[in-house]
């Protein structure tokens, strides 16, 4: 199967590719932004009106249909969207990254009945600040990221493994040392990420069906590194309700 992140090579002059990187960093931004606030509004939402609420979960049954398939209806999106890269077009893969934003929205909304408002507030500002850093570190970095990225995945399939094996054994314990560690995993891949998506934005031809594809799936990748550190961190910063 092809790298959906394989790039290829344009005559430009030095200018023009730092133009084009710039602007193809601009839009991955650009439409990660527009993820994130889609979930983000979403999740609200659903997480503070009971009756879309009761939609996901029923008090007296448990989670409801609905709620199962919008738990694990994310995964399946990634899927589509990185297996039926080569085939599927710049228009169908940023539908699904928006309805993906959506149900991303429905899944995490359960947050706003865990954790406080204020404490939501303040994760995603420490948050932004954390993915910020790392990702102006990853664009102007002139270290090359790739074996350490090699390395951060390692480390991602470790605590996946580590998830699923702690999710029998119920370990407060091992449950923070994942949180710890995605923690440092997702703020290392989005410097990584990012330097990658610079790379990408010099070696394709700005506009093409190529460029737009790419930016979509930079976008994905971005929105997960996010996601996923904020989810962590809430772990740590959290204050539940009482």
């Amino acid at each position: 199967m092809n790298n959906p992140l394989q790039t290829r090579s344009i005559p430009s002059d030095g200018f023009q590719t730092q133009t084009m990187t710039k602007t193809f960093v601009s839009n991955v931004f650009s439409w990660m932004g527009i993820g994130l606030g889609i979930t983000a509004l979403v999740s609200y939402l659903f997480g503070t009106t009971p009756e879309y609420l009761r939609m996901l979960y029923n008090p007296t049954s448990g989670m409801t249909t609905l709620g199962w398939i919008v738990m694990f209806a994310p995964i399946g999106f990634v899927l589509a969207m990185g297996l039926g890269f080569q085939k599927l077009s710049s228009t169908v893969l940023l539908a699904l990254f928006l309805v993906y934003s959506f149900v991303m929205g429905m899944s995490l909304s359960f947050i706003f009945v865990v954790y406080s408002m204020g404490s939501l507030a303040s994760t995603f500002a420490v948050t932004s600040a954390m993915f910020g850093f790392m990702a102006i570190l990853g664009y102007t970095t002139k270290t090359d990221l790739t074996k350490f990225g090699s390395l951060m995945m390692m480390g991602l399939f470790g605590i996946i493994i580590a998830s699923v094996v702690n999710f029998f054994f119920q370990s407060s314990g091992m449950d923070y040392i994942i949180s710890f560690l995605g923690v440092l995993i997702f703020t290392g891949l989005t410097a990584y990420d990012v330097q990658k998506i610079k790379r990408i934005g010099s070696g394709v031809e700005y506009g093409s069906e190529a460029a737009n594809k790419l930016a979509i799936m930079g976008a994905l990748s971005l929105y997960l590194d996010f996601i996923n550190l904020f989810l962590f961190l809430l772990r740590f910063l959290g204050g539940r309700r009482s």
